[in-house]
């Protein structure tokens, strides 16, 4: 009897019942419903093939499918203290910042790297929205001001991938600090006489579009990306009255002059191509130089500071 019970209707249960399918293998279009396999979706550059809808990238393909070759040099960016005010509400930020450093392997939100585009040198940040919803502290406020710097070091553009829920509320008004404090080290690019140029990607709110999100020289849209300060909910709880279809959507903003262009992610790296070369006066694509990766050692060294170039 234990025989029975204990191999043979096991066995016979393995073969009747239906085994379970992974959740994370198939990913399912917000908009349709279209399911699809997520190695389909990632070849695609994470773009519903039916429906066209631009789920989140994340931050690494970002970065691989920016620069040619895929390759990049990451740039360090200053450690700041992990909990300034010992924050705590049903957790301890902390433990927050414990649990998204372990989930996505990063420091913070914002991630600084070097490399080329169609052998054009460019230096490009990306948030990770992964990461505290992309939200605004004191890490990502440096690690922009650094990417900001390295592009006036090196004399190139700076590309900002934007995506954030808005400041982070657990580091209270140090964290609004870093809202005056990249806009300073953006108009310091801008001396410099370097394009900054802002890709605002699903969903860029907050004090991130209060700030250096909305003043770049360029600013592109990815399709229907949610772009605005206070989400619609909060608007129409405030005015009480129901906002346009539509609105806060890059479609919307593009029509109303918020925006420069929306451009498909397929897309995306030709046109930023194509306006880095035109902001730096560069040769088109067909004169330029052969792709070649990421500059060698001592391309990519850092030049003089300006003040002892002077000299």
């Amino acid at each position: 009897m234990n025989w029975i019970n204990n191999f043979v209707r096991p066995k016979i249960r393995s073969f009747l019942e239906k085994k379970e399918t992974p959740d994370n293998l198939w990913v399912q279009c917000p908009e349709t419903g279209e399911m699809v396999f997520h190695r389909d979706l990632e070849s695609n550059l994470y773009v519903i093939p039916g429906s066209g809808h631009h789920m989140r990238m994340p931050a690494e393909q970002r970065l691989k499918h920016l620069f040619d070759n895929g390759e990049y040099v990451r740039i360090d960016t200053p450690d700041v203290a992990p909990d300034p005010l010992k924050f705590r509400d049903e957790r301890r930020y902390s433990d927050r910042i414990r649990d998204a450093r372990a989930k996505t392997g990063e420091r913070d939100a914002v991630r600084i790297a070097y490399g080329t585009l169609d052998a054009l040198p460019v230096t490009a940040g990306v948030q990770d929205f992964e990461f505290m919803g992309g939200s605004l502290g004191m890490a990502a406020g440096e690690a922009v001001i650094t990417g900001f710097e390295t592009a006036a070091e090196r004399q190139t553009p700076f590309i900002l991938f934007a995506a954030s829920g808005g400041a982070r509320m657990q580091e209270g008004i140090l964290s609004l600090m870093q809202m005056p404090r990249t806009t300073v080290a953006a108009e310091k690019l801008r001396e410099a006489g370097l394009p900054y140029i802002v890709v605002l990607t699903h969903p860029t709110t907050g004090g991130v579009t209060a700030s250096y999100a909305m003043i770049g020289d360029i600013h592109i849209a990815e399709p229907g990306a949610l772009i605005g300060f206070a989400g619609p909910r909060v608007i129409e709880q405030t005015i009480r009255e129901k906002l346009p279809a539509g609105f806060q959507r890059s479609e919307y903003l593009l029509k109303h002059g918020m925006v420069d262009m929306v451009v498909h992610r397929h897309d995306l790296r030709a046109t930023l191509s194509r306006v880095c070369r035109i902001l730096m006066k560069a040769p088109s694509l067909g004169e330029a130089a052969p792709v070649t990766g990421v500059p060698d050692a001592e391309a990519a060294a850092l030049p003089p500071p300006m003040a002892e170039a002077a000299d």
